[in-house]
C-alpha cells in the first residue's frame, strides 16, 4: 500500500472516531448550550473517562441554572464522586430558594451525605423545614402506645403525645434526630406526671404537661425546632402505689414469718436442751440412790447401824407413804 494512502487511512479513522465521540456528546452538549448552562466537550469527555454519568450531571446543572442557582459542573461532579445524590441536592436548593430558606450548595451536600443510608434525604429535610412534621410520642414502631407515669398519689397515668417539629438546617449535620426528641419528650412527660400531687391534676389540665415539657428547651442540640407538644390522649392506669404497698406488706409478712420460725426453732432447741439436762439430773439421782444400799451395808458391817435401827427406819418410811396416800386427792395418782 502506498504510504500516502496509509497516512490518509489513519487520519480518516481518527476523524471517524473523533466524530463518533463528538456525536455521542453532541445531544448533551447541545441541550446544555440551549438551556444556558454550557458544558465544554472536554468536560464531557473527562466525565466519560471517569465513568461519571455526564447526562445526569448536565441535567442537574440545567435545573439549577433555570432556577437561578449558579453551580459549576465541577461542583456537581464532586458531590457525585463523594457518593451523594446530586439531583436531590439540586431539588433541595430549589425548594429552599422558593421557600425563602437560606441554604447553600455546600450545606445541602453535607446534609445529603449525612443522611445517606438512614432512610432520610436532603429533600425531606428541606420539606420538613417548610412543612412541619408531626412525630408520635412514643413511636408506635417501638411496641409501646403510651408513655406511663405515676403521680404522687400512686395512680398511673398513660399519655400519648404528638410533637410538631421543623427541621433546623443549620444544626441538621451533627444534630440529634427524631429518636432523641422522642426520648426527651417522654422523659419530660414522666417527670411532669411524677411531680403532680394527684392524677386528678393531670386529668383536669393535660395542657400543663405540654407547657412544662415545652419550657425545658428539649430541642437544644437537635436537628429540629420543636413548635408544639400536644397531648393527644390521657388515660388512668393501675394503682401502682397500692400494688407496691401490697407487695411491701407481703414482704413484711414473709419476714415476720421467717423471724417467728427462727424463734420457734430456738425455743425447740432450748426445750430439747432442758430435757437433756433433766435426764442428766435423773441419772445423777439414780446414781445417788444406788449408793444408799451400799452405805447401809457398810454401816451394818462396821456396826454403826443395828437391826432395830433398820426396822425403825422402815416403819418411818411406811408411815410416811401411808400419810402421803391419805393426803393425795382421790382419782389422782
Amino acid at each position: 500500500m502506498n504510504p500516502s494512502n496509509l497516512v490518509f487511512l489513519i487520519i480518516g479513522v481518527f476523524v471517524l472516531v473523533l466524530a463518533a465521540i463528538i456525536f455521542s456528546f453532541f445531544s448533551v452538549w447541545l441541550r446544555a448550550m440551549l438551556a444556558g448552562a454550557p458544558v465544554s466537550m472536554f468536560n464531557l469527555l473527562a466525565m466519560r473517562l471517569r465513568q461519571v454519568p455526564y447526562g445526569v450531571m448536565v441535567d442537574a446543572r440545567i435545573r439549577a441554572t433555570k432556577a437561578g442557582i449558579k453551580l459549576s459542573i465541577d461542583e456537581i461532579e464532586a458531590q457525585y464522586l463523594a457518593g451523594g445524590n446530586v439531583l436531590a441536592c439540586v431539588h433541595a436548593l430549589i425548594a429552599a430558594q422558593k421557600a425563602g430558606i437560606a441554604l447553600d450548595w455546600q450545606r445541602a451536600c453535607a446534609i445529603d451525605l449525612a443522611t445517606k443510608g438512614s432512610g432520610k434525604s436532603v429533600e425531606e429535610a428541606v420539606r420538613t423545614s417548610v412543612d412541619p412534621k408531626v412525630i408520635d410520642c412514643p413511636n408506635p414502631a417501638s411496641g409501646r402506645t403510651t408513655i406511663d407515669g405515676v403521680a404522687k398519689d400512686g395512680i398511673q397515668v398513660k399519655v400519648k403525645a404528638r410533637v410538631t417539629v421543623r427541621t433546623h438546617l443549620d444544626r441538621f449535620v451533627g444534630g440529634a434526630k427524631e429518636e432523641t426528641i422522642i426520648a426527651r419528650v417522654g422523659e419530660g412527660i414522666v417527670s411532669t406526671i411524677g411531680s403532680s400531687e394527684s392524677y386528678k391534676v393531670v386529668l383536669e389540665s393535660p395542657d400543663s404537661i405540654s407547657k412544662t415539657v415545652l419550657a425545658r428547651g428539649l430541642d437544644v442540640g437537635s436537628a429540629f425546632e420543636i413548635l408544639s407538644i400536644d397531648i393527644a390522649d390521657v388515660d388512668v392506669g393501675e394503682n401502682v402505689g397500692a400494688k407496691l404497698q401490697e407487695a411491701q406488706a407481703e414482704a413484711n409478712k414473709s419476714i415476720a414469718q421467717a423471724q417467728a420460725e427462727i424463734r420457734r426453732a430456738a425455743a425447740v432447741a432450748v426445750e430439747q436442751e432442758m430435757k437433756a439436762r433433766v435426764q442428766e439430773m435423773q441419772a445423777k439421782v439414780v446414781e445417788a440412790q444406788a449408793q444408799v444400799p451400799l452405805a447401809m451395808a457398810e454401816a451394818f458391817r462396821s456396826g454403826r447401824l443395828g437391826v432395830m435401827d433398820y426396822y425403825r427406819m422402815e416403819n418411818v418410811q411406811a408411815d410416811t407413804a401411808m400419810r402421803a396416800s391419805i393426803a393425795q386427792p382421790e382419782g389422782k395418782k
